[in-house]
């Protein structure tokens, strides 16, 4: 059983719940944060173990374990950050050795169905190579198994570092001077709205500027040298990273039609790229001064290699708040404000068969 985490549609209320992929059934639900805090992000990775964390408005990042009868009644731990912004957390993303797959995409802009996209059987000049490396990562665990998470702080422009076994933050980026902070070149940085852990990183970090409009939302590829980064402007920005020289190089930059990018994600395999949009938010605006039905849209698909356009997934009636990708690279999960959450079956990576099993045998 494929089982994905997903927070309550209406988050609002502080309801989370597991769902089981197979029977689109729920599996348990439990109220992680009450009154009118809600549930703002949640969190799970192989290096938790059967733990998944919830991060609340009310300033709390909870451990639920996943038991047999489904999620335990009472945290088994609880982090008080005492923050309380829009930030949503992140566990610390570790590379790990390659594996080969195939995958066969081409490129296309129709609106599809959940559950299922339909492939061609001859990819185009847009299709990605067979033979491409793919990565598989865990998230939550660092080089020495302690597991970290990383959070907006205290203050706007600070990254905070928390010892999830110990409930104890370990250190806050950029590191506090004794002097006033008042003159401080920090204290001009704003307000940190996305981040991303990952491990490693050999440079001493450094500052680009990817957009003049806010960073609502980054994600980071399995082999942590690059990512993909959206906000509130209508472009969504494919970069690159060099740890070792301390550099950043702007791979793509794709103009959208519509603005406004809430959730970004990366297939395991770092071939697939997922965004999710503010597009029925644009589109009521529009028709109700020129009376215009809405069109459902909000999750574009890109090769993530090249930065051309796959798929436009029609399907919530409105803002989608967020995407993620099955760690099988089988599924693409996608939740909106109009309480539901879409499953689709996006480019699945061909499982080897009969034919190709008997032979590698007869080669070995």
């Amino acid at each position: 059983m494929l089982g994905l985490w997903f927070r309550s549609t209406s988050a609002a209320d502080g309801e989370l719940r597991v769902w089981d992929t197979a029977s689109h059934r729920t599996v348990s639900s439990i109220w992680a944060h009450g009154g009118a805090a809600g549930v703002y992000s949640i969190a799970a990775g192989s290096g938790l173990g059967n733990t998944v964390i919830s991060q609340g408005r009310d300033g709390l990042c909870k451990g639920w374990a996943i038991e047999e009868a489904g999620l335990s009644r009472r945290p088994i731990f609880t982090i008080k950050t005492s923050t309380y912004h829009f930030c949503k957390m992140s566990l610390v993303k570790v590379p790990c050795s390659a594996h080969g797959t195939q995958t066969n995409l081409s490129g296309s802009n129709s609106g599809t169905e959940p559950q299922r996209v339909p492939i061609e059987d001859n990819a185009g000049s847009d299709s990605l190579n067979p033979a491409e490396g793919t990565q598989e990562y865990e998230q939550g665990s660092s080089l020495d198994g302690q597991n970290i998470l990383t959070i907006a702080g205290q203050e706007s422009f600070e990254v905070e570092l928390w010892d999830i076994k110990n409930s104890t933050k370990i250190m806050c980026l950029p590191k506090r001077c004794s002097a006033n902070m008042t003159g401080h070149p920090t204290k001009q940085k704003g307000l940190c709205m996305a981040v991303q852990a990952f491990i490693p990183c050999a440079s001493g970090g450094y500052v680009n500027i990817l957009s003049r409009c806010a960073a609502l939302s980054i994600a980071i590829d399995g082999l942590c040298t690059g990512g993909i980064s959206g906000g509130a402007d209508n472009k969504i920005a494919m970069f690159a990273l060099n740890h070792q020289k301390g550099t950043f190089s702007l791979r793509n930059e794709i103009e959208i039609e519509r603005p406004g990018v809430a959730g970004t994600a990366i297939r395991p395999d770092n071939k697939i790229a997922a965004t999710a949009g503010w597009d029925h938010r644009f589109l009521e605006a529009r028709s109700t001064f020129k009376r215009e039905e809405s069109v459902p849209i909000g999750i574009r698909v890109y090769n993530y290699n090249k930065g051309n356009a796959l798929a436009i997934l029609k399907y919530h009636s409105a803002t989608c708040a967020a995407v993620t990708f099955s760690h099988d690279c089988k599924l693409l999960a996608s939740c909106s404000a109009d309480t539901t959450v879409a499953l689709w079956e996006l480019y699945p990576p061909k499982t080897p068969s009969k034919v190709d099993i008997a032979t590698e045998e007869v080669e070995k």
